[in-house]
């Protein structure tokens, strides 16, 4: 398995940019990285191009749930709920390890929504999606034992179900490796400055390298946008679908300071949305927010005060003796989500419906909206869209996003450990397998992240700045105190060389990374 690094990534751009595609993906998060991924095992010869870094934007600040969108049956949007339970069913058997089963509680109270009754009746139609019973109501008593600490005021009782949470920008990377594996090339620090077009069609477009201004001229056959909140920017223009960017923050805790179980679902008492508390990483995570977002889509997303005033309110309002209050917070993260407005004025940014919509013009689709349970068939629909003009058939068979690995034996690690990096890892397993052997089993700080893993991604994970070995490839930026900067000797020691920085270059990624997170992924110092 070659290296694919910075200076893989010198060597072949100019390579690349001489090549002639059959399709050019814009875009490097899930939907992008899908759609790749889809185009390679059928043999096109296809090429990604992400303006930042793979998963940068909202594939990396997601809720991390992979699930059915329960809520959505409630408002009638039956496929798009049938879709994502049946979708994550195919991940939890193909990727265990990297989605996995989480297991949620609905506390139910007297007088409020949703009932026991209404709450199992959704839940036995979400249950008949996924071709299983997947709930269970436990009474008061019982559920005390399952659910210690819950506000007990007027509580009748509380029905488990259950969906699936992930790392979603190692996600993101997964999909890609696989795409690779299949002949399909992907690139960062790549922005699209304008899509070229010849006799009123796309042929290509114009990108320049982030770092050194080159610019570089792509042909295509075919282009497919997969850019989130930024869909509007490159496409000609035309409907009256808009994409409306919605913000949605999350507080994140150690978990030691409110170790949990179990996912913990409710609506809050200011407006009545739907907001949750759950493990992840060993950690705690409360979220999440529903706003309109209307700062610079080219920078970070960040929280408000506001925000971090909604979340605590509604952690205090699921778990009243626990005191949870700023000072507990270890990092925040905030996503944009692109969700495609009818343009009605007026409408709540919760009550905008999440189902996708394909823009087309000759030569280019436009992917809109969508959700990360569901990037295989956004992909394979987008995938449809293309081949009428590359003169190709598209048949779905079926078959794996994630094919089977041979078993690499990590005999230094646990069961639970193993399962863990084959599932994140993938093909480069055994490289990974080597770093074991030359630097243990040790962890970083409290983190589950093993520092074999960074040594991975600064070697061949195409890492171009500090926050994507941090807040990407690892999480590290946002499980340890102050970013992880107790750290940054240790990782420095470790990955400087792999990365190929020199001293100052290191120093600058320092300095850049750790103003990044103060601004972007503290608590905000006007709060």
């Amino acid at each position: 398995m070659s290296a694919w690094n910075a200076a893989w990534r010198e060597r072949a751009l100019p390579e690349l940019a001489a090549r002639e595609w059959d399709l050019i993906v814009v875009g490097g998060g899930i939907s992008g990285a899908g759609i790749l991924r889809e185009a390679a095992r059928r043999g096109w010869k296809c090429l990604l191009i992400e303006q930042r870094d793979f998963a940068w934007g909202t594939s990396s600040r997601s809720s991390k749930m992979v699930h059915g969108g329960l809520r959505y049956i409630a408002k009638g949007q039956w496929r798009l709920t049938r879709d994502s339970v049946h979708e994550r069913q195919r991940l939890l058997g193909e990727a265990p390890g990297l989605v996995d089963p989480l297991s949620f509680v609905m506390a139910h109270y007297r007088g409020g929504f949703p009932g026991p009754r209404v709450f199992g009746g959704l839940l036995a139609l979400y249950d008949a999606m996924a071709g299983k019973r997947n709930h269970l109501y436990y009474p008061l008593q019982e559920l005390r034992y399952l659910a210690p600490g819950l506000k007990e005021e007027r509580l009748l009782g509380g029905t488990r179900f259950f969906d699936a949470v992930t790392d979603d920008a190692r996600l993101v990377l997964r999909v890609l490796d696989e795409a690779r594996g299949d002949g399909g090339e992907a690139l960062n620090g790549l922005k699209v400055l304008e899509l070229r077009r010849e006799n009123g069609r796309v042929t290509g477009l114009l990108a320049e390298d982030a770092d050194s201004g080159a610019r570089f001229t792509f042909r295509s056959r075919m282009v497919a946008q997969a850019t989130g909140a930024w869909a509007n920017r490159l496409r000609q223009a035309g409907g009256h679908e808009q994409i409306r960017p919605l913000r949605g923050s999350h507080l994140l805790l150690p978990g030691w300071r409110l170790p949990l179980a179990h996912a913990f679902s409710f609506m809050h008492e200011q407006g009545g949305r739907p907001v949750f508390v759950f493990p992840w990483e060993g950690a705690t995570v409360i979220g999440t927010t529903d706003l309109d977002h209307s700062d610079d889509l080219d920078q970070d997303a960040r929280i408000s005060a506001a925000e971090v005033d909604y979340l605590l309110a509604a952690c205090a309002q699921q778990f009243p003796t626990v005191g949870i209050a700023r000072a507990d917070v270890l990092s925040t993260w905030a996503g944009v989500r692109p969700v495609v407005s009818d343009g009605i004025a007026g409408k709540k940014p919760s009550d905008e419906k999440r189902e996708h919509a394909l823009w087309r013009e000759p030569g280019c689709v436009t992917l809109a909206g969508g959700k990360l349970t569901t990037f295989r068939l956004l992909a394979l629909e987008v995938l449809h869209a293309c081949a009428p003009e590359l003169g190709r058939a598209v048949d779905d068979y079926g078959t794996e996003v994630f094919r089977p690995q041979p078993t690499v034996p990590l005999p230094q690690l646990a069961p639970a450990q193993q399962r863990r990096l084959a599932g994140r890892y993938g093909r480069a397993l055994p490289r990974l397998a080597e770093l074991l052997e030359e630097l243990g089993g040790e962890r970083v700080g409290a983190s589950d992240t093993l520092w074999a893993e960074l040594g991975l991604a600064a070697e061949q994970e195409l890492v171009l700045h500090l926050d994507d070995l941090l807040l990407r490839r690892t999480r590290l930026g946002l499980l340890l105190a102050q970013g992880a900067a107790a750290e940054l000797p240790r990782i420095r020691a470790l990955c400087q060389a792999r990365l190929g920085w020199s001293d100052a270059r290191w120093e600058e990624e320092v300095r850049r990374y750790l103003a990044l997170w103060r601004s972007c992924y503290s608590l905000p110092i006007d709060g």
